[in-house]
């Protein structure tokens, strides 16, 4: 069957799929000619995938168990041949409804057959010198496994019941950890009472004297004291590994792990950050810290007006990308955007297909990948409507996806974390919660997006056959944009416009991301701070007369405005609002400007200018009389004033002259003496 430019080969695992091929060929809307069934494609009828793949510059074959024994197959034949795999057996096949999953295999088949783009990355290097830190004999055991591998250091809490060495070939030192930094490749480590151990000792450790402040630099760290670890989200640190070091299963599987962390690596730069996109704040005043507040790894630190990401230090979690409001932290790993189109292919497929009321199941391939096989092997496998969709991180979804993903027909999602994951889904929680805010305001049902905290397949199992099946939504596709905030929108007013109960706009909870300003104009004086300060251009100026004009679409309740305004007449109202006077600039406050009582140039507003003279003309000196004119007047004019005022303190008379050669010559011929003048 051809999918585009791609062949789709399609296997049910020896009967153990109750595939129907006609089912099957509605659901891609292709001819029973068009699709060939297998029933063992990577057994009996290798040699026809052999075949297929010999004349087929693209494959996608539906199975992902057996993809190194169609890899090692196309390596023997030397075909020039991409191949894809997508899991139809444990996503959809093997389930209690598999005999009538045919419109989500062909939803399946349509997600993989896109493209996935490239992902930039970094380079990291480590040269093997490794820093054990324990607090007994353990840590000292470990290290001389290691030895012939790294360079090891030994790093002890307590020596006092270390069993001493015979040979002396590790360098073993007492001290405590109280500061580290970096990554794998580059750790620096300061330790205080760091003493080395002396090589007289003889029945007991004896050390040198204690000092504080040591420092030193590693590649690698490895933490055996089974207390707090050094760093936050310490198993998204690369190349610090920890274990209990009373559990020696867990040390071994440490150790194993530790010894191939020599050479080059690369990471995944799982941020693309803009700064010019960046609210953090102006003139120093803090505006944004909403990524710098759910960073897990501690990867964002303030700098200047914008944040700093270590990609180094950086997690991949993706909170930042879930909770920034300008798409300045934009996540990469893939794009959001990449995203969408992969959700809008789906769902798009399923409905197609004549499936109905999906349920998007959002899981990572670590923990739900897993879980979802467990499902299939041992239980009832997933719901017929339910359709998985695997990200890098479901932390990284945010406002953006939710809003698409029911735009484009999802009736409800599932977003399923691990027990793990617990204290770093505040930011995911915001999100499902101010998506909900926008449903239940346009009156769809309560429920449309739920977190799904299971470790256990069985349970997770029982919740999703929970699920109660939504009333079907008319779905409404559009084009995914590489803006977040572009995308909010268009997915917001698509589910306007088929909402049970539309209105105008919804209030949000205090610290949303969208919402209007409200001014104060008895007390505004159009200085126009707020529109310096404003990070979006929500707010702007008119170079033609006193004037402050709001966009509601481009505020993001940042608060620099409000915090910027010297007359604190500006207050943040968060909403959001679906009709199109969101991307409407309204004129906040307007006046006529005041003219200059000199020459009747228009330069400032007249409510500034009566502020000068209340707090200036009327309380000090300086200003009295006709200096509180020149407040009156233009910049040229006031200068001018400034110099004709014969009373001011600074007058000088007229310069003399400067005398040359020439005067004193004259001077003589004339028998005058100008030295007597002088």
């Amino acid at each position: 069957m051809k999918l585009g430019d791609k062949t789709v080969l399609i296997c049910d695992c020896e009967h153990s799929m109750p595939l129907d091929g006609r089912s099957l060929c509605a659901a891609f809307g292709v001819q029973e000619s068009e699709l060939s069934l297998h029933t063992n494609l990577c057994r009996s009828e290798l040699e026809s995938f052999a075949g297929i793949a010999a004349q087929s510059p693209e494959l996608l074959v539906a199975c992902t168990q057996e993809q190194q024994t169609f890899a090692e197959r196309i390596d023997e034949g030397g075909f020039a041949c991409r191949t894809g795999y997508v899991n139809i057996r444990e996503q959809a096949g093997w389930s209690d409804e598999g005999a009538v999953a045919a419109p989500k295999i062909a939803a399946l088949v349509q997600e993989a057959a896109l493209e996935t783009p490239p992902v930039p990355a970094l380079s990291m290097e480590s040269h093997g010198v490794c820093l054990v830190y324990g607090r007994d004999q353990v840590a000292v055991e470990a290290a001389r496994q290691l030895e012939d591998r790294l360079n090891v250091s030994v790093l002890l809490s307590d020596c006092d019941d270390l069993s001493l060495l015979a040979n002396m070939d590790l360098m073993i030192a007492s001290g405590t950890i109280i500061a580290v930094a970096g990554h794998l490749g580059a750790f620096e480590v300061n330790v205080n009472r760091y003493a080395r151990m002396r090589p007289s000792a003889r029945a007991q450790p004896a050390l040198d004297m204690p000092r504080d402040g040591a420092a030193a630099r590693c590649d690698l760290i490895l933490d055996l004291t089974g207390g707090q670890p050094l760093f936050a989200a310490s198993e998204r640190r690369d190349g610090y590994l920890r274990a209990d070091p009373a559990d020696p299963v867990a040390v071994q599987k440490a150790l194993f792990q530790i010894v191939d962390l020599v050479g080059e690596f690369e990471k995944p730069r799982y941020v693309d950050f803009h700064a010019d996109l960046c609210a953090h704040s102006r003139a120093r005043i803090t505006g944004c810290t909403r990524c710098l507040d759910v960073c897990p790894t501690s990867a964002i630190t303030p700098d200047g007006d914008t944040v700093a990401i270590d990609p180094y230090v950086c997690g991949g979690c993706g909170a930042c990308n879930s909770v920034c409001p300008t798409g300045a932290a934009d996540y990469d790993y893939p794009s959001t955007r990449h995203l969408l189109e992969r959700g809008r292919a789906l769902l798009g497929a399923y409905q197609v297909a004549g499936g109905e009321s999906p349920v998007l199941l959002v899981h990572d391939a670590r923990h739900g990948a897993p879980l979802i096989e467990a499902m299939a092997r041992f239980g009832r496998g997933l719901p017929a409507n339910v359709l998985p969709f695997v990200v890098n991180e479901v932390t990284q979804i945010g406002l953006d996806f939710l809003l698409a993903a029911l735009a484009f027909g999802a009736t409800r999602i599932v977003l399923l974390c691990t027990s793990r994951q617990q204290p770093e889904l505040e930011a995911l929680a915001a999100q499902t919660g101010l998506c909900e805010t926008l449903m239940t305001g346009l009156g769809y049902e309560s429920g449309s997006v739920s977190v799904l905290i299971e470790d256990d397949p069985t349970t997770a199992e029982t919740a999703l056959y929970g699920l109660l099946k939504s009333s079907a939504r008319q779905a409404k596709a559009f084009r995914p944009q590489k803006e977040k905030r572009a995308n909010i929108v268009l997915a917001a007013s698509a589910l306007a416009e088929t909402a049970p109960a539309p209105v105008d706009s919804v209030p949000l909870a205090p610290g949303a991301p969208f919402g209007t300003v409200e001014v104060d104009t008895d007390g505004c004086t159009l200085c126009l701070a707020c529109v310096s300060a404003c990070p979006t251009g929500a707010l702007n100026d008119n170079p033609e007369r006193p004037e402050v004009s709001f966009q509601e679409g481009a505020c993001i309740q940042c608060g620099l405005c409000k915090n910027t305004c010297p007359e604190k007449v500006i207050t943040l109202k968060p909403q959001f609002t679906f009709t199109a006077q969101v991307a409407e600039r309204q004129v906040l406050y307007a006046e006529e400007p005041f003219e200059c009582i000199a020459c009747g140039k228009p330069f400032a507003s007249k409510s500034t200018i009566e502020k000068m003279l209340t707090d200036l003309a009327d309380k000090h000196w300086m200003f009295q009389g006709k200096a509180a004119d020149r407040l009156k007047m233009c910049e040229d004019c006031r200068v001018k004033a400034h110099f004709e005022d014969t009373n001011q303190p600074f007058a000088m008379g007229e310069r003399p002259r400067p005398r040359t050669t020439e005067d004193y010559l004259r001077a003589r011929e004339a028998g005058d003496n100008l030295a007597d003048e002088d």
